[in-house]
């Protein structure tokens, strides 16, 4: 008999299996397995007494709260589907996503109502506005969370024909380098890859995981259903902030966390570990883009913790490849370690070349990563186009170009826009920016590619300094010279205060550009 695959699953499980176990623990608020179900069944209750019902979209506007963990299963539950939002993107954003999804009831942080209501006069679909807080008073024109659940049944709400097949979420591409689009994951995509996390990362009933990544980000890189299905604690953290990281990972007893590189730098760079006892050998998982290798040797070397990289997309729900050990490790080799590594279960990769053929394993050779498998997901929302752009001939097209190994290793070197065409050489701006992450007062960087005359662009390089460091743009091209070939080395350096980032943690390249490139055509030298 068939049974369909469905992410309710996961919290129904751990609500009997670990029903009194700590499910989430948000500040002051600690829920067990049995109240987060409830809750989440109370929430569904309410959702349907609103008129939403299996297709409607609901959005939510927050930081990681127990608020947000819920939504995930009260909405689900009804077949209502979520839209996770950016709370970092401006009013404006958040106007097109609400708008582009026709989303019917809208959940919101207490912090962010005030930018929601300035933008209510373009939402003309939304029916419900609604605050999650506690305690405090509910702003006019909103409706309180808290007291709309409160003294509903804790039963599981009226059973809805779900299909493993249905959409579960619609998450919105972080824009790095467009207008955002919204990625239709299915609930076997999620279910999959969250059986992917729980067999790669090993993720079980003790681990206590802290969470660094934002919850929206493609439903928090899938850990909203592994570790919840697992019967794992989830430990919430608000903002990123050395000092309350450690906080948590001594007092609660943190095994795991997944994050990006700037919030690995983070931690790396905080002064006072040593003020802090812990008691636990954390395994710290970086995804969204690839580290420094210099950042896993300090992670590993100065703080005893383990290291996993894990690759994936958005469309890929998201786990696609993780670099872990195998048979080809070997002791000490942090480069290898800060490769995409090897296809995760159930995904079958190849890198193309421009004519779609297979790129030889030579370790070189660059394509295109391609990826089939369940998780790939099923389109994007009200845009076919862009879906047929890039799922064609079986396989995703990620826009990520790679070579691989004969032990089938794969490293990402740029995105398919970033790289860098000079004189009819491609550079990898990855390479470049490699290298200058080895010079001491080298904080940040980014590469891109600037507009010259002679040779259509050549590298420019972004740089920020670590506090108390000093460095010349002569300085700095010359010690790229000493590691790379002169035509791939920085023609320019600019120092400046920080990079534009994505909630995530991605480089936004885009925006560097966009003062030196304008359609195409140079605008400054």
């Amino acid at each position: 008999m068939h049974v369909p695959l469905l992410v309710t699953d996961f919290l129904k499980r751990s609500s009997r299996v670990y029903a009194d176990k700590t499910a989430v623990v948000d500040g002051a608020h600690r829920y067990s397995y049995r109240e987060l179900q409830e809750r989440a069944n109370q929430l569904s209750h309410w959702l349907l007494s609103l008129g939403i019902g299996k297709g409607d979209r609901v959005c939510i506007l927050s930081p990681n709260s127990h608020f947000f963990l819920e939504s995930f299963y009260g909405t689900a539950q009804i077949g209502a589907i979520l839209v996770p939002l950016n709370y970092r993107l401006v009013a404006a954003d958040h106007e097109y996503i609400i708008d582009h999804a026709g989303v019917k009831a809208i959940v919101v942080d207490h912090e962010y109502t005030g930018v929601v209501d300035g933008i209510r006069g373009g939402l003309p679909k939304v029916e419900h506005w609604i605050v999650a807080k506690h305690g405090g008073a509910t702003p006019d024109g909103w409706l309180d969370w808290e007291d709309g659940i409160d003294g509903l049944s804790t039963s599981p709400p009226p059973d809805v024909e779900l299909d493993e097949n249905d959409v579960v979420s619609i998450n919105y591409t972080s824009g790095t380098t467009a207008r955002p689009k919204g990625v239709m994951l299915t609930h076997r995509n999620c279910y999959i890859n969250a059986y992917g996390m729980i067999a790669h990362l090993g993720i079980h009933h003790e681990d206590v995981e802290l969470w660094t990544l934002p919850m929206f980000h493609c439903n928090g890189w899938g850990g909203v259903y592994a570790l919840t299905g697992m019967g794992g604690t989830h430990v919430v953290l608000r903002a990123v902030d050395g000092e309350k990281i450690f906080e948590l990972i001594a007092e609660e007893k943190v095994t795991f966390a997944c994050m990006a590189p700037a919030v690995l730098r983070t931690v790396l760079d905080y002064p006072d570990k040593d003020k802090h006892t812990i008691t636990t050998k954390p395994r710290f998982t970086v995804a969204g883009a690839p580290p420094p290798a210099a950042f896993i040797e300090r992670l590993e070397s100065e703080m005893g913790w383990d290291f996993l990289q894990i690759y994936g997309l958005t469309e890929t729900a998201p786990l696609l490849t993780i670099s872990q050990p195998d048979a080809n490790w070997t002791d000490g080799d942090y480069a290898r370690r800060s490769r995409a590594g090897v296809a995760a279960l159930g995904v079958e990769l190849q890198i193309l070349d421009d004519e779609g053929n297979p790129v030889p394993k030579d370790g070189e050779t660059v394509g295109e990563v391609c990826a089939r498998s369940n998780v790939v997901f099923a389109g994007y929302w009200e845009q076919p186009d862009q879906t047929d752009a890039c799922v064609y001939d079986g396989y995703f097209h990620t826009g990520d170009l790679g070579v691989w190994d004969e032990t089938e290793s794969v490293h990402i070197v740029d995105r398919k826009k970033d790289v860098i065409i000079s004189g009819g050489e491609n550079i990898s701006s990855p390479e470049i920016e490699d290298a200058l992450y080895q010079h001491a007062g080298v904080m940040e960087c980014a590469v891109i590619g600037v507009p010259h005359e002679k040779w259509g662009e050549t590298p420019k390089a972004l740089v920020v300094l670590r506090e108390g460091a000093s460095a010349t743009e002569e300085e700095l091209i010359t010690f790229c010279r000493e590691q790379l070939a002169h035509f791939k080395c920085p023609t320019s350096i600019e120092f400046i205060p920080e990079l534009p980032r994505t909630a995530t943690g991605k480089l936004q390249k885009f925006k560097l550009r966009e003062q030196y490139w304008e359609g195409g055509r140079k605008v400054a030298g």
